[in-house]
Parts: C-alpha cells; sequence; structure tokens
C-alpha cells in the first residue's frame, strides 16, 4: 500500500473523495462570494472559513448526519454543507432573508441551526457551545441513543472557563463527545503562542485524563482519520476525546477586520502554499481519480453553482416588520383567548 492509496486503508471509496473535493471547493467558493457581497453593500457582515476546508470536510465526513448532535462554530460552512445543507440555504442567511432556515434572518450570519440535521443553534460568545455539546451527549445516554456529541471551536476558545467545564464534565462522566479545535493560530488578533503556556491545545487531554491527538488540519483524509477513531470510542463507550486540527485562516477574523495590523504579508503567503484544496487535489491527481484538468472544470461548475444560489437567495422575501418579536416575546396559541 503506498502514500497514494491512503484512503483505501481508511475505507473511503473514489466515490467519497470526490464529494470531499467537491465540498471543499463549494465552501471555500461560498465564503469568498460572500466577501464580494460584503464589499458590494449587499450583505452587511460575513465570517469565513477559507484555509480551513481540510480541517471541517474531514471531521464531517466520519459523522452520522441526523443521527449525531453537531455543534459547529461559525467559520463551519464546509460542516455544514456536508451534514445536508444547501449553498442557496447558507446565503438565506447572509441576506438575512425570511426563509433562511437557521433563523429566519434573526441571527448573523453563520450562526447555524438546523433541527433535522441535529446541527445545534450556536450564539455568538465565544466556547458557549461546548457545555452544550456536553448536555446533548448526556441526553443521548439518558434517552439510550446511540449519538455522539461533536464540538468545534477555534483556538481561542480554549481560554475560556467553558472549556474547562466541558472537558471535565465530560471526562468525568465518559460522555461520547469529541471536542475538535480549529487551531488556526489567532484569537481574532492575539497568536496562540500568547494565549497558551503549553504549545498544542491537545496537550491539555491529559488533565482530564481523556485522548489528545494534534493533526495535521490541512489534511483532510488525517482529520479524517483521527475524527473516526474518536468517534469509534466514543460510539464504544470509552469516553470524549480532544482532537486538535493545526490549520489557518487566509482572510481576516470578519469582514470587520484589518489583518494587517497583527500578521504579514509573509505568513499569509507561507500557510496558503499549503493550501489544503490544491493539497488533497494534487492527491487525487496522483490517484488517477481526478485529473487537474477535471479539477479546474469541476471547480468552474462549484462557482457558477454558488453565484446561482447568491442570485436566488438575494431575489428571496425579506422579513415582513411585524414579524420582528416573533421568537423573542411569547405568543398565545392559535385558537386560545387572549
Amino acid at each position: 500500500m503506498t502514500s497514494i492509496d491512503r484512503h483505501k486503508t481508511l475505507g473511503l471509496s473514489e466515490s467519497d473523495l470526490r464529494r470531499m473535493y467537491y465540498l471543499m471547493l463549494a465552501a471555500r467558493a461560498l465564503d469568498e462570494r460572500a466577501w464580494v457581497l460584503v464589499r458590494q453593500g449587499k450583505i452587511a457582515f460575513t465570517v469565513g472559513g477559507e484555509g480551513q476546508e481540510a480541517a471541517q470536510v474531514g471531521a464531517a465526513m466520519a459523522l452520522k448526519p441526523g443521527v449525531d448532535w453537531v455543534l459547529p462554530y461559525y467559520r463551519d460552512t464546509a460542516v455544514v454543507l456536508a451534514l445536508g445543507m444547501t449553498l442557496e440555504e447558507v446565503f438565506l442567511a447572509e441576506f438575512g432573508k425570511a426563509n433562511d432556515p437557521n433563523s429566519g434572518g434573526r441571527q448573523m450570519s453563520k450562526h447555524w441551526s438546523r433541527p433535522e440535521l441535529r446541527i445545534f443553534s450556536c450564539s455568538s460568545p465565544v466556547a458557549t457551545q461546548l457545555p452544550h455539546a456536553v448536555g446533548c451527549a448526556l441526553a443521548a445516554r439518558l434517552s439510550g441513543e446511540e449519538a455522539l456529541a461533536w464540538v468545534s471551536f477555534g483556538d481561542g476558545a480554549v481560554s475560556k472557563g467553558d472549556f474547562h467545564e466541558a472537558l471535565n464534565f465530560a471526562a468525568i462522566y465518559r460522555l461520547p463527545v469529541i471536542f475538535f479545535c480549529e487551531n488556526n493560530q489567532y484569537a481574532i488578533s492575539t497568536p496562540f503562542r500568547l494565549q497558551s503556556p503549553v504549545p498544542r491545545v491537545a496537550d491539555r487531554a491529559a488533565a482530564y485524563g481523556i485522548p489528545g491527538i494534534t493533526v495535521d488540519g490541512n489534511d483532510v483524509l488525517a482529520v479524517y482519520e483521527a475524527v473516526r477513531a474518536a468517534a469509534g470510542r466514543a460510539r464504544a463507550g470509552e469516553g470524549p476525546s480532544l482532537i486538535e486540527a493545526v490549520t489557518y485562516r487566509f482572510a481576516p477574523h470578519t469582514s470587520n477586520d484589518n489583518d494587517r495590523l497583527y500578521r504579514s504579508e509573509e505568513e499569509i503567503a507561507a500557510w496558503k502554499s499549503k493550501d489544503p484544496i490544491k493539497r488533497f487535489g494534487g492527491y487525487l491527481a496522483e490517484c488517477g481519480i481526478l485529473s487537474p484538468e477535471a479539477g479546474a472544470e469541476l471547480a468552474r461548475q462549484v462557482h457558477a453553482e454558488v453565484a446561482a444560489a447568491a442570485r436566488r437567495a438575494l431575489l428571496a422575501p425579506e422579513p415582513l416588520p411585524e414579524t420582528a418579536g416573533r421568537f423573542v416575546y411569547a405568543e398565545p396559541e392559535s385558537g386560545r383567548e387572549h
């Protein structure tokens, strides 16, 4: 078995690999389109995950959509696409449209929520989703479900008390939780070396007596392998795992951020030379699964799909002003007296 046959040892088919590559391309194109829409004044704000697609797709492919509880953070465009959200649905949230399936246009973009896919609603404060994931895992155990909870977060979240409380509780009760840190090197503008006294997020797992693994977050197959192993442990009743996927965000923190104030062009270029999409495309070409020409054609098709989805979402109805208080204040049930 050679290095170009890695996917075979993981039980991944050529169809699986093509889907993974498509999802990475789609997430990148969607986030890039959102930045263009901000500059055009068509949306007010966006946050992207460019550069983190391998970590997200590799993790999501190891989960069971609609079975496992998934608590993604705001960069996880590729995660929600892999679980079943459509390009248009993501854009409906970007535009804040009435039929945005996440919140009906009431939340910031990239604040995911799809009950039928078991994508748990997240809030803006950093790390609050970690204790929520532990609660989902406990509920799954009490109800006798086979589900696990997977929760993602950036490296900045590990400085919060929520991180300690979540890992501590999950470890004590051996709950089926996968804590997945997408270490993109910055908590907004603070580099990881100034956030942590230990060099790896995964080093912290030892304090809770659980496995901790650091994986190359730009290698989609390595991430898939790590999350699949952690999922196997969780489903077997062996408790939680902490996985750190080392990666990098190519774009600013959000569309309101000026990243030139805290990182150099040389640093960004060095990480872009490790682009996970180009890397995986090279692997597919080596394996004879997708030639460079076919990969380029697929990228063109994906960009066309993304542009079409954005146009449809732009034309979708706006929320009605009279619904502004819905889901904020209690409303009488239909047919009951006031």
